[in-house]
């Protein structure tokens, strides 16, 4: 499915004023990043949602969290575990700025990057390391909810 399918012109004009479509844009990416962060956990945990765990460590529920985006401030809900060892790289504890991540996830996608492809891009932007397990749970996530 090309990127250009997946919004049609006849979408877009049922915005008819700039807050319609801001409002529409924050929902999208509120849902993206809570993907993300879901297929983070999934990665840090081992396992995916649904599936038997075969650890102590398991999931334990979300928190909200205020982000900063350059769309805007969204509450956005952060996956937890019980041992309260999952660090979500893509929105820091205790930090609440995701500078740019929209301009990074969605060309990402686009473009049909690989898995180490998009790990470098990661590294380079936001100067952090992402396991290729990780990318690859994570835009499992996206792509599903996207297409469905």
């Amino acid at each position: 499915m090309k990127k250009d399918d997946l919004i049609s012109d006849d979408f877009l004009k049922q915005f008819k004023y700039h807050e319609e479509l801001t409002s529409f844009l924050k929902q999208i990416q509120k849902r993206g990043i809570e993907k993300m962060l879901e297929g983070e956990l999934d990665g840090h945990l081992i396992y995916d949602k649904h599936q038997k765990s075969t650890g102590n460590n398991v999931r334990n529920g979300h928190s909200k969290k205020k982000i900063k985006t350059s769309i805007g401030e969204s509450e956005i809900t952060v996956p937890r575990d019980r041992d309260a060892s999952f660090n979500p790289t893509i929105v820091p504890m205790r930090g609440n700025m995701v500078d740019g991540i929209e301009n990074v996830i969605v060309p990402l996608y686009a473009k049909g990057m690989s898995n180490s492809d998009i790990e470098e891009q990661i590294r380079e932007v936001y100067g952090f390391d992402v396991s290729t397990s990780t990318i690859s749970r994570i835009a499992e996530k996206i792509s599903g909810d996207i297409v469905a």
